[in-house]
């Protein structure tokens, strides 16, 4: 049969095909029939669109929109992949992509952020995990279907977008107008932050992210003259990523067991993933930072290493996806980005729609400093006639370092850890007792 471009009628003929043929098929446990009144009603539908809508549509175009909206419906995370949708989605888990830097899903109609990714420009314009898109210049988002909405972020390096965002505390929406540009991700990044105690930043889970973090481990491991005595993974705000990824950077601190599982309908969705020797850290401790906007793979991090005992989790609890897409490449170079799996951690938990609970729970607070908290406050070498500690001359010189450094303070006026991420000074506080613990118990 030759299906003509453009032509109702084929498409008709083509499900009549496939009606009859199921209606004549023999009943099966494994294959349900076709619903016939359905079909009839897609096809009336198909009809009176071809027919009676103010312009003309082409059969291409409302084929398109029925696979998409189909998709749609499932979950938030499935969805048809055209040509340029698919290409974006494989520059992206390479590190390299146009647009404004921000995971998006959907949620009640409107484009909400899962979160923004670390040093792009939604990040520097303030766009926050949780918040709800509801205009892109002025064009509405409700009722837009999610690649729509994409498309729509997407655009020239250089150009302007004003993005209308509601967002919790606030009580009007807010307008936040954002420069594109070439996005480049760079998941990884480490730092120490006292000698000893090491800092790495993970913002998403990509093809190399575990190679990466080996890299930035041994790097940090020379700056410590080898001496790691804690590790911080931060995994606040990752919206996760490829699935091998996950499994790998869990990998690198385990030595043995359940990483984490999938189960679904086909047997191909039903895998185990397991630890091989041996732990890059050699049981360092480890705080694992997470928070509202840690999805998907950062969640499975964060759950194998809270099963094993591994790691302390702290912040606040996760996004909860707890389900695994599969791209299945598809004619004319689109794909499918299909829900095949839940997965879940080695205890056999599933966090869908619950995600990790932290150990700690740490709340996203802002601390500020106190000018001076010494008023008011006497201590023994301010009482009269009191008595020398023995050792005058490193007394004076220690007065005259404290005054030095008062001094640089004062002159430099930088904020404290505290300040300025006080979920981060809290993690390095509990990092630095459970070092103290170890060294004591030997």
């Amino acid at each position: 049969m030759v299906f003509l471009k453009n032509s109702l009628h084929s498409l008709l003929f083509l499900l009549a095909l496939v009606s009859n043929a199921i209606a004549n098929t023999e009943p099966s446990d494994d294959i349900d029939a076709l619903p016939l009144d359905e079909l009839r009603t897609f096809t009336e539908v198909f009809a009176k669109i071809k027919n009676d809508y103010v312009e003309s549509v082409d059969d291409r175009k409302l084929l398109e929109n029925a696979i998409r909206g189909m998709l749609e419906g499932l979950d938030p995370h499935s969805t048809y992949l055209d040509k340029d949708s698919y290409k974006e989605l494989q520059e992206g888990t390479t590190g390299e992509f146009g647009g404004l830097g921000i995971e998006v899903g959907m949620e009640d109609g409107f484009v909400k952020v899962i979160s923004p990714i670390d040093d792009t420009p939604a990040q520097r314009a303030g766009i926050k995990a949780g918040d709800l898109i509801i205009r892109l210049d002025d064009k509405a988002v409700k009722g837009m279907m999610l690649n729509e909405a994409v498309k729509l972020m997407r655009g020239k390096p250089g150009s302007d977008i004003t993005l209308t965002v509601v967002r919790e505390g606030e009580e009007k929406p807010l307008s936040i107008t954002i420069t594109r540009d070439i996005i480049t991700v760079k998941s990884v990044r480490g730092e120490t932050l006292e000698p000893g105690f090491a800092y790495i930043r993970v913002s998403n889970f990509q093809s190399h992210t575990a190679e990466d973090l080996r890299k930035s481990l041994e790097e940090l491991k020379k700056e410590n003259d080898n001496d790691i005595r804690g590790l911080i993974l931060d995994l606040r705000n990752n919206p996760g990523g490829i699935l091998n990824a996950a499994v790998s950077v869990s990998d690198l601190f385990l030595d043995n067991g359940l990483i984490v599982y999938t189960e679904g309908r086909i047997k191909d969705s039903k895998l185990k993933f397991k630890a091989k020797p041996s732990d890059i850290l050699k049981n360092a401790p480890i705080i694992v930072l997470v928070n509202g906007g840690s999805a998907s793979a950062s969640e499975i991090v964060a759950g194998a290493l809270q099963d094993h005992e591994r790691a302390i989790i702290m912040g606040e609890q996760t996004f909860g996806k707890g389900s695994v897409q599969t791209i299945l490449p598809m004619n004319d170079e689109a794909a499918l980005k299909l829900t095949t799996a839940r997965y879940f951690t080695p205890s056999g938990r599933s966090i869908q729609a619950e995600g990790i609970k932290p150990d700690i729970i740490i709340e996203n607070i802002r601390v500020d400093s106190i000018t001076d908290t010494t008023t008011g406050q006497i201590k023994e070498a301010d009482l009269s006639g009191h008595l020398d500690n023995g050792d005058q001359e490193k007394t004076e010189i220690e007065e005259t370092s404290d005054k030095n450094d008062k001094k640089v303070d004062k002159d430099k006026k930088e904020p404290s850890l505290a300040e300025t991420d006080y979920q981060l000074y809290e993690a390095l506080n509990v990092l630095k007792g459970l070092a103290i613990h170890l060294k004591k118990i030997g």
